[in-house]
């Protein structure tokens, strides 16, 4: 009687969903000093900010804890704390140090900030700057 090569296939379970978490923040619009002209360092003027997060998705946060997650509020504060601190003279570099601060919580891998000055070029509703930046 002659042996049949029998394939041995491995099956692989299938993920029913994917799972991934941000925290955003939609239009922060806070008063402060930027700008490289010397009008721009005597006058306080409106920046808005968006800011979206990308989370960790295996860090899973304990029931009703607020420690436990990357909190909009906290970050609202980093910003806000950041605008009043001292006069930027360059958008990019505000950004820098709101990627900085924000990254030194561990479970955010990735942040989408827009950063736009909202009345300084006449016949716009807005100019600024769009930045990625992911933890690798």
């Amino acid at each position: 009687m002659k042996k049949k090569n029998l394939k041995v296939f491995k099956l692989k379970i299938k993920k029913s969903y994917s799972y991934k978490r941000r925290v955003t923040i939609s239009d922060l619009t806070l008063l402060m000093l930027v700008g490289i002209y010397d009008f721009e360092k005597k006058k306080k003027q409106e920046v808005k900010f968006n800011i979206i997060a990308d989370v960790d998705p295996s860090f899973f946060p304990i029931k009703n804890n607020i420690s436990g997650i990357v909190n909009y509020e906290t970050i609202i504060k980093i910003v806000t704390k950041l605008s009043k601190s001292k006069h930027y003279e360059l958008l990019e570099t505000l950004a820098e140090d709101i990627f900085s601060e924000l990254f030194k919580n561990i479970n955010i891998l990735k942040i989408k900030l827009k950063l736009e000055k909202t009345q300084i070029i006449k016949n716009t509703s807005s100019v600024g700057i769009e930045i990625t930046k992911k933890r690798l």
